[in-house]
């Protein structure tokens, strides 16, 4: 695999540090800042909002620009919003610098996989999106847990000035490792690449995204009081569960690469029922302290099992504008986290138990097979013709293709 994917690796490190690392300092925020939980929530979604506005506008906006320049000057803006977010005054210019740090996040990720697959040959494209992914689970891994016990023993703010560091080694990577000549956007125009999202399975992907990921959210969003006041760890425990879950999400993400470079359908399918099974049996696996830190590894490794598909997926239902199609499924992906943290609030504030967020993850799981069905049914009944059916059918229908 091309030392590019290392670089790309690296912008996706620190976008999933300052992305994840919020779940595990909401009660230090909310201490320093006098608010609520839920309060301090809000700057989970502010982010995510910022990433699902920020997407396909960057997107869209800097189409035609060369993607090596496009990917440095998102991670600018990027280190920008985390070091705004560490000397933020009070709750309201919190949240509005995590907005700003959120809308770079989807175009980057947008752009880094049109980039990813352009320098893999075409039965690597899964396997080199997971590869970038990877620097996103291995942030929980390593990043998250870091950040987290940072922000707990040094302050919240030292945590947002550790990953502008980050932010920073990631410009110089990008710099040295992406091919200056990789290419531009398409020269399609703003009204051809809309015009490329207006197809119903894109729809029908986007869809998929965000019921699937929403249903992780749903959970994850509320992880450390599950973990604390149902497993029974204390608060200084946490930080190792969410290394687990990076564990698992790593795990998961490698596996749906290689999987999907076979077979995508059967991958995302299973991906899906997975999540579903170990959202359904979360609040079991939290009553004692080994099962919920399986319940926690096996979390990651479900839902991370669908992202390389899901985005290779929407990539190539768009294939006029793969760029804006790539950074609209991480807008997905984003409001799949707005949407999943205000659908597991609702059935905590409803009185259901400090686990029922993961019931309402289960019901979303639910619901993304639904769609994801939906899609191959829509699929199967198009005429043969183009990327399109050869994402509906997997890796054997592009090897009939080819042969024709």
């Amino acid at each position: 695999m091309p030392l590019a994917l290392l670089a790309l690796a690296v912008g996706a490190f620190g976008i999933g540090t300052t992305e994840f690392v919020m779940m595990g300092l909401l009660p230090d925020v909310a201490d320093d800042l006098h608010i609520s939980i839920p309060a301090a929530g809000h700057l989970v979604s502010a982010y995510a909002l910022g990433v699902v506005i920020g997407a396909p506008l960057l997107a869209a906006l800097t189409a035609k620009l060369p993607r090596r320049r496009v990917l440095i000057g998102l991670m600018v803006l990027f280190v920008i919003g985390n070091a705004l977010s560490a000397v933020a005054p009070g709750n309201t210019s919190l949240l509005a610098a995590r907005f700003l740090s959120g809308l770079p996040h989807g175009a980057f990720f947008g752009v880094g996989a049109v980039v990813a697959t352009g320098l893999v040959a075409p039965e690597r494209k899964a396997r080199s999106v997971s590869l970038m992914f990877l620097g996103l689970t291995v942030a929980n891994i390593v990043g998250v847990p870091v950040a987290t016990a940072m922000g707990q023993q040094l302050g919240w703010r030292a945590t947002f000035l550790a990953v502008s560091a980050i932010g920073l080694a990631a410009i110089a990577a990008l710099a040295l490792l992406v091919p200056a000549d990789h290419g531009h956007g398409d020269a399609v125009g703003l009204r051809g690449e809309l015009r490329a999202l207006r197809g119903g399975p894109v729809w029908l992907a986007l869809g998929t995204t965000v019921a699937g990921f929403g249903a992780l959210f749903a959970a994850y969003s509320y992880i450390t009081p599950m973990l604390t006041d149902a497993a029974g760890y204390a608060e200084s425990s946490v930080t190792v569960l969410l290394a687990l879950f990076g564990v698992g999400a790593t795990a998961g993400n490698l596996l749906g690469g290689r999987l999907a470079d076979h077979s995508l359908r059967g991958t995302l399918f299973g991906g899906l029922i997975a999540l579903a099974v170990v959202l359904a049996f979360f609040p079991l696996l939290m009553s004692a302290g080994w099962s919920a830190a399986l319940g926690v590894a096996l979390l990651g490794m479900a839902a991370f099992t669908t992202g390389s598909p899901l985005q290779l997926m929407v990539m190539e239902k768009a294939s006029a504008a793969p760029s804006l199609a790539s950074s609209a499924n991480q807008a997905a992906f984003n409001l799949a986290n707005a949407g999943g943290a205000w659908v597991g609030g609702l059935a905590l504030a409803a009185g259901f138990g400090v686990t029922s967020p993961a019931g309402a993850g289960a019901v979303l799981a639910v619901l993304g097979i639904v769609v994801a069905g939906v899609a191959y049914v829509v699929d199967r009944r198009r005429p043969v013709a183009g990327p399109e059916r050869i994402v509906a059918s997997g890796a054997v229908r592009r090897r009939e293709r080819s042969s024709h």
